[in-house]
């Protein structure tokens, strides 16, 4: 029997129940058993649909759905994004960054110079892709200036965190933006002023005491640079220029459908269709790895076998942190499909909340139990829209329940979220490690948003 046909009968109780079991289970299992985290959570996932009862007959598939549907997202993004940073450190392009940022902004401010440069490339590039572009440079200014790997990663994944959440164009903010019937470019302006500070204090200074606290050497998995390259290093302005690529193709994209939207350029014209196809992360990821090889590689005189075992040993080490990441999606699927995140959603539709504060609830809840933020903060948007559009609220005070609900929708992540794991193997954490700092981080990230949004709500 099909999924599509079910319908699930167990009450809230006992399917919370049975979130919270598989959440033990699998931590007991990763944790104390040490079984691989893969394995773990594939075996975690056909007991949690068993236990939820869903049909034998569509039990595989639900697993496989959710597996699949993250690797579409995370697989493409991750592989190019490990090539291009591969090209970037082999080359001794890092080296070349690191040298720059150290002497223009000083060693002590290098975790906040790197922060403020993912705050900027955060703005159009998703949370993965950003994040993966980037840790070329926060492992090679690590490994020149020591200390906790913590201390430059924690600014730079929190950086790609707040704007992933808080600000359009990302699409969790504008799907909550369209459901509620906010103003995008009141959500945009207040999305900024809630993720700048947030990430200052959250991110930027919890970065600084993780460091202290829990000391994380550089892990290998993108490699070392190579000694031979290195006395030919490129140019800072072609390193940054191949890592401004993809930005300015991803935000042409951002632009031209903000244009459409508004009415001032067709949707049938030919350069917003292409604009779609160039700018889109995938593709723009591509393009700027080829930009990379060439700029790199050939121009500089390396050959195209050197070359081509350069990109293919940039696959190798990220394999395990794609697997793991889609075995996590495939967890928050099941956990989905069981009905667990409607039946906890329903119970707190009808608690009587302030809708604000409502909103921040249903997204928490639905981030714990299914573990995808932009499930959450949609699903939430969607039970609250009738309260929001029967409370006739002004532009600012709707925009602030936007973002109150994105702040929901970010908070605790663990072991459903894909994020979660992807974080946690590029930094070389175990999961207790990845609980106490990732974990943290994001929680503050969400609950520091939601005060700012409650503010801006009371002054509206």
């Amino acid at each position: 029997m099909p999924t599509d046909d079910w319908t699930q009968t167990l009450t809230a109780g006992p399917l919370l129940a049975i979130a919270a079991g598989a959440v033990a289970l699998l931590l007991f299992l990763i944790i104390k058993v040490r079984l691989h985290a893969f394995l773990a959570l594939v075996l975690v996932s056909l007991l949690t649909a068993v236990a939820a009862g869903l049909p034998s007959g569509g039990v595989l598939d639900v697993l496989l759905d959710g597996f699949g549907s993250t690797l579409a997202s995370v697989a493409l993004l991750v592989g190019l994004g490990a090539m291009l940073g591969r090209l970037i450190e082999t080359s001794g392009g890092a080296k070349v960054m690191t040298d720059v940022l150290i002497a223009r902004f000083g060693e002590k401010r290098a975790p906040l110079a790197l922060g403020v440069a993912s705050l900027i490339f955060g703005f159009p590039i998703f949370f993965d892709a950003g994040l993966v572009v980037m840790l070329p440079i926060v492992f090679a200014v690590a490994h020149r200036l020591g200390g906790s790997l913590l201390l430059y990663g924690l600014p730079v994944a929190g950086a790609f965190s707040v704007m992933h959440i808080y600000v359009p164009p990302h699409p969790g903010p504008v799907a909550a933006s369209e459901f509620l019937g906010a103003n995008v470019g009141m959500v945009l302006l207040l999305g900024l002023i809630v993720a700048i500070p947030t990430w200052y204090v959250t991110a930027y200074l919890f970065g600084r005491f993780a460091g202290r606290r829990f000391e994380l050497p550089v892990p290998a998995i993108l490699g070392r640079a190579d000694a031979a390259q290195i006395a030919n290093p490129p140019r800072f302005g072609t390193v940054v220029g191949i890592l401004l690529l993809p930005l300015v193709l991803i935000f042409a994209n951002t632009g031209l459908e903000t244009a459409v939207s508004a009415g001032w350029v067709s949707a049938e014209s030919p350069v917003v269709t292409w604009a779609g196809v160039v700018g889109s992360t995938p593709v723009a990821l591509l393009i700027s790895v080829l930009v990379a090889a060439w700029a790199l590689g050939r121009r500089r005189g390396i050959e195209g076998t050197v070359l081509e075992q350069t990109l293919d040993s940039a696959l190798g080490p990220v394999c395990s942190v794609i697997l793991i990441t889609g075995a996590g999606g495939m967890f928050g699927g099941v956990l989905r499909a069981s009905g667990i995140g409607d039946a906890l959603a329903d119970v707190l539709a009808d608690m009587g909340l302030p809708v604000i504060v409502a909103g921040f609830v249903i997204a928490a809840v639905l981030r714990v139990a299914q573990g995808s933020a932009t499930v959450a903060l949609t699903t939430a948007a969607g039970l609250i829209a009738p309260a929001v559009a029967a409370g006739d609220f002004s532009q600012l005070a709707t925009a602030a329940i936007v973002v109150a609900v994105a702040a929901g929708s970010v908070v605790l992540s663990h072991v459903n979220d894909s994020g979660f794991w992807l974080v946690g193997r590029f930094f070389d954490m175990d999961v207790k490690t990845t609980l106490r700092t990732w974990t943290v981080m994001e929680t503050a990230i969400g609950v520091m948003g939601f005060a700012i949004a409650c503010l801006a709500f009371a002054l509206a």
